[in-house]
């Protein structure tokens, strides 16, 4: 059996016939009956019915796993972007953030014809992907803590991926079925995993968050971070390798020497840095046929940058609604990293005087500990009107009151918001301080309840 009619196709066994089949009609089922999006449960069923239909699917396509602590769900869908132009084929995407193999195959499942992929990818997950995908390009973006009860510790889960990558063959592997690693230069604990592969492309994307980079990994001394991302090791040669391209505010400056201005429709360095990553990763990608038969090939440099300022949100991330005839800009943040990156997008936008509502779960999707609050540097929303709410906003409140923020405690977002925008009628802030706009920042599902309700 075939996936699907049109060209190409991938051969599928009986068993692996079977699977694709219960793929569709669970994840089908799961849409119908309002049980979620239908990116979950189908992969699972799936590989049930054949623990090999990863593989399978992944077998005749052009494979980029995109991973790392933060970035992921938006560096995702700058690749698509990248790879797919205005009349390009379609590329199989787990755009949701289903960032597991059974989103994996239900992403695959979904766009029978794509002859690439891009796949979001678990941190912990990466080495299986790269047995199951056999990769043409590795993105790795950056690592630091995140949900302490079910992601291994920072030093376990960079020697897991340095095991990992030490498998690859290179581009110019004579099998033609070679990978190239995108690795972050900024990150110590990226530059120590990427280290172990043989055909590494360093970008100078930055690194925001420094705490879970202090200690050498190949030989327990200090990494003294220094002026534009520089870092080395004081006591081993263990340093920031050279870099292929790197980031110099709106820049994008490669080795040669030539620059790129970066025009995104997504806001913030951070952003900035993602797209960074999908450029280079983009450049790395073979062509190939489309479906009609049409080569696909990566534009110049300029071309695929004008293709990444086409994202403009993802996922709602970065997003702006209106409440009460009043903005309010939708901000995900998960971690300390990246709460700490938010915070420097909401200086960079310069809204000091904008009120802030806070909003914090602790539920399965975001981890059931809440400690790595007092690692957030919340104090750098003092003087701003700062609104908490989410399940956990007692937790949050106390880290406030530490931070020495003044804050109100609100039961729900929506009455968050609302507190905040009375804030603005009071005169609180003004059109000069922020122009009316509230910011909106929560975790995963807190962001996910606003959105639902709204």
């Amino acid at each position: 059996m075939t996936i699907d009619a049109g060209e190409p196709t991938v051969t599928l066994s009986a068993r692996a016939s079977v699977a694709v089949g219960v793929v569709k009609v669970a994840n089908r089922l799961s849409r119908v009956l309002g049980r979620g999006s239908g990116t979950v449960v189908g992969g699972r069923a799936g590989l049930v019915v054949d623990p090999t239909l990863l593989a399978t699917l992944a077998r005749d396509r052009d494979v980029v796993l995109v991973t790392g602590t933060n970035g992921k769900t938006t560096t995702t869908r700058m690749l698509v972007a990248a790879l797919s132009g205005a009349a390009g084929p379609a590329i199989a995407s787990n755009d949701t953030g289903a960032n597991m193999p059974a989103g994996h195959v239900a992403a695959m499942v979904e766009s029978p014809r794509a002859t690439a992929a891009v796949l979001e990818v678990d941190e912990s997950y990466l080495g299986r992907l790269i047995e199951e995908t056999r990769p043409r390009v590795v993105v790795l973006l950056n690592l630091s803590r995140d949900q302490l009860d079910r992601i291994a510790e920072v030093r376990m889960l960079v020697d897991r991926w340095r095991a990992a990558l030490a498998g690859l063959s290179g581009a110019s592997d004579p099998g033609g079925r070679g990978t190239v690693v995108v690795a972050n230069a900024d990150d110590p604990m990226v530059v120590w995993a990427a280290l172990a592969a043989p055909d590494v492309r360093w970008v100078g994307a930055g690194q925001v968050w420094h705490d879970d980079a202090v200690g050498c990994p190949a030989c327990g001394g200090r990494i003294e971070f220094g002026a534009g991302g520089a870092w080395a090791c004081d006591r081993c040669d263990f340093a920031r390798p050279v870099r292929d391209a790197w980031l110099e505010g709106a820049d994008l400056v490669m080795a040669d020497g030539t620059r790129q201005v970066l025009f995104l429709g997504l806001p913030g360095q951070f952003n900035r840095a993602n797209a960074a990553m999908a450029a280079l990763a983009a450049t790395e990608m073979p062509a190939s046929e489309t479906p009609g038969g049409a080569p696909r090939s990566t534009p110049p440099l300029p071309g695929l940058l004008a293709r990444l300022a086409s994202v403009d949100q993802v996922a709602g991330r970065f997003s702006s609604t209106v409440r009460r005839g009043r903005p309010v800009r939708l901000l995900l943040a998960k971690n300390p990293a990246g709460w700490t990156a938010i915070f420097d997008l909401l200086d960079e936008a310069g809204t000091c005087g904008a009120p802030v509502v806070l909003s914090v779960n602790a539920r399965v999707a975001d981890g059931l500990d809440t400690s790595w609050l007092w690692d957030v540097p919340f104090e750098r929303l003092a003087g701003r009107s700062v609104v908490a709410t989410g399940d956990r906003r007692l937790d949050l409140a106390v880290r406030l009151r530490y931070a020495e923020v003044t804050h109100a405690v609100v039961d729900g977002p929506l009455a968050a918001l609302d507190l905040a925008l009375d804030l603005t009628d009071l005169g609180t802030v003004g059109p000069d301080r922020g122009a009316g706009t509230v910011e909106f920042l929560g975790n995963y599902t807190a962001f996910a309840d606003l959105r639902r309700q709204l």
